[in-house]
């Protein structure tokens, strides 16, 4: 059943840093930040659960998730689109 794309949800690029789970892949989302007092552009990141239903994504590839409703405790995100790393 194909999912209708509303333009509120949120979407994000990473890459998948774990596959180990069942139709789940933790994706790692960076970002730029200035550090407020040097000046300094720095790296953060964030970890997000996404759905992956039919285990298809792989260990370093990049992504793109959306957000959906929630499916488990962690689980609020979807993989919309995968690009070769």
């Amino acid at each position: 059943m194909e999912h209708q794309t509303n333009n509120t949800r949120r979407r994000l690029n990473g890459m998948v840093v774990s596959d180990k789970m069942d139709k789940t892949v933790v994706v790692r989302v960076d970002r730029t930040v200035v550090h407020p007092k040097y000046h300094k552009r720095m790296t953060r990141s964030t970890r997000f659960k996404a759905h992956d239903p039919e285990n298809k994504t792989a260990l370093g590839e990049k992504v793109t998730i959306e957000e959906m409703r929630p499916l488990s405790k962690d689980k609020r995100w979807r993989i919309v689109d995968t690009k070769a790393a």
